[in-house]
């Protein structure tokens, strides 16, 4: 006798699997960057560390703007648990707009750091800038990814794959994106306060 798995148990097990592959590549990233904040902190006691280095202001902006993502994520997926597709359209178009915002704020802090003379290599390198250019630059590239993956749901919602019953492919990026956020956060708290 074969059994066979209804509509809603194979949704549910695919929902967790998904979820659980998710779980596993952000908690890889998490150890990468643990990686580079203990480097960090190691190469601190060099004697060329700077001591009065400060972030630039456009790296205050762009946390603010990430947050804003996670807030507009979250009422997207709350907006397509009601049904409500023009809301969840509006959420994540603005979520895509805070987004290229966030990245555009982070190439602006890179021209900052530049405009104070530190450069990541060469002649005006100094460990503190090539550190802070490395982890901004790698949280950017992970960012990249979820701007690809809020484009897929963007295009996906408009295919109207999507409803109050289908929600996956938001809830897996939102819970990417909030986890972007939260990391971009304690990086940024990380850099702020431990120079």
């Amino acid at each position: 006798m074969e059994m066979t798995m209804t509509t809603g148990e194979e949704q549910l097990r695919k929902s967790k699997s998904a979820k659980l592959i998710l779980l596993f590549a952000m908690v890889s990233m998490t150890m990468m960057f643990a990686g580079l904040t203990s480097a960090f902190v190691v190469s601190k006691s060099r004697a060329d560390w700077l001591k009065n280095f400060e972030l630039p202001t456009a790296f205050f902006y762009s946390t603010a703007v990430i947050i804003g993502c996670s807030v507009t994520f979250y009422l997207a997926k709350k907006a397509i648990e009601k049904d409500n597709r023009q809301a969840t359209t509006n959420f994540l178009l603005a979520t895509l707009v805070l987004g290229i915002l966030f990245v555009i704020l982070q190439f602006k802090g890179f021209g900052q750091i530049m405009d104070s003379g530190y450069y990541m290599t060469g002649q005006g390198s100094s460990i503190t800038a090539t550190f802070l250019y490395i982890i901004a630059f790698v949280h950017l590239l992970h960012l990249l990814g979820g701007l690809i993956s809020l484009l897929i749901v963007i295009y996906n919602h408009f295919k109207q794959k999507y409803n109050s019953t289908q929600t996956l492919g938001i809830e897996l990026g939102a819970m990417y994106w909030h986890f972007l956020d939260l990391l971009w956060v304690l990086l940024f708290l990380f850099l702020y306060f431990f120079k």
